[in-house]
């Protein structure tokens, strides 16, 4: 029988319904791009292709073309950087400009590579990349939210091939990351407790939603997953903040986030797929509600979510905001735990 299943941090619904068919071998893997690196701008040589880069890892005396990491702003941006918020209301509407940050990582001069192709030393200089651009946005007080995200596929949203993801802050705190930073608040009032700390002592108890654990991380499909083999990794420690961890900790996520990606592309025949990392607001502005994260150093806790794009939303999602996945999230994290271990 379906079960309605509750996510305990947003207490958003999620119907898990197995008699739909969807078991782990059914899934085929999407169509991804044509291997053609004849115009590809985030190719070695191409730099002049892109917008003047923002950062870039290269050996000492390196050609301009012999990066490792470069981060440039998106061709296309999504917001502007230049410019004031401006906020205003219209009638019983509220507006403002749309002021952000919006910047590729071109995670490797590989065109063909895939997370797990990458050696350590390169997983790792693309993780940094990610700390030090986050670090540096929040200098910028104007955003609230730094989102760091990628794209891996047409059906996850990448129009280009070649390895990369973004980066894009944010003038406003997004929805989904607020019901997530409200839900853990209300908790930590009631119990003195992380709720993400108090979920990864349960899914460690009871194992069966476990994909890998070490003394670092723990992977897991979670309880009230909303898509099939969506996959979160969290720290053990308690942590807010993604751009705070050091660099030990930062190698040792590399080599998690790289099996956790290998496990899922031998699963599921190398599938299209977004993850996303959920840090802490900008912790350099307050908000102006008084005291309402203020205790967020302690009843949140950082995590990237991964999501396999092998089935789509349909209007049942739309209409109801609920979801509805075909694979129990326990089949899911048995069939990559004893598989593909």
């Amino acid at each position: 029988m379906p079960q309605f299943r509750k996510d305990p941090i947003t207490e958003t619904w999620v119907i898990i319904a197995e008699e739909r068919g969807h078991r782990p071998e059914d899934f085929e893997a999407n169509q991804y791009f044509e291997k053609d690196q004849e115009y590809c701008p985030f190719d070695p040589g191409n730099e002049d292709m892109t917008p003047p880069e923002i950062f870039a890892v290269r050996p000492q005396g390196a050609k301009h073309s012999e990066w490792q990491v470069r981060v440039v702003p998106n061709k296309y941006p999504a917001l502007a950087i230049e410019g004031k918020l401006n906020r205003e209301g219209r009638g019983m509407f509220d507006m403002m400009n749309g002021i952000g940050a919006h910047e590729v990582v071109i995670e490797t001069p590989e065109h063909n590579y895939d997370i797990p192709d990458y050696k350590l030393e390169q997983m790792d200089r693309v993780l940094e990349a990610y700390q030090r651009r986050v670090l540096d946005l929040r200098k910028d007080r104007r955003f609230r939210y730094i989102l760091v995200f990628k794209n891996k596929g047409r059906s996850a949203g990448a129009t280009l091939a070649h390895p990369h993801s973004q980066i894009i802050a944010l003038s406003v705190t997004p929805k989904r990351v607020k019901e997530k930073l409200e839900g853990a608040r209300e908790h930590y009032l009631d119990k003195k407790r992380c709720i993400f700390c108090d979920i990864i002592s349960e899914e460690l108890k009871e194992e069966e939603r476990i994909v890998y654990q070490d003394s670092n991380f723990v992977v897991w499909s979670p309880f009230a997953a909303r898509f099939p083999f969506e996959t979160w990794i969290l720290p053990r420690k308690h942590n807010y903040d993604f751009a705070s961890i050091s660099s030990g900790d930062r190698k040792q996520l590399g080599r998690v986030l790289q099996d956790t990606i290998t496990r899922l592309n031998n699963a599921l025949q190398s599938p299209d797929y977004n993850f996303l990392i959920n840090t802490s607001p900008n912790p350099n502005i307050k908000t102006e509600r008084p005291g309402h994260f203020s205790t967020i150093e302690k009843d949140y806790h950082w995590h990237i979510e991964i999501i396999p794009r092998i089935t789509s939303v349909a209007g049942f999602e739309w209409g109801s905001g609920f979801y509805i996945n075909s694979t129990a999230p326990e089949e899911a994290a048995r069939y990559l735990r004893e598989n593909f271990g």
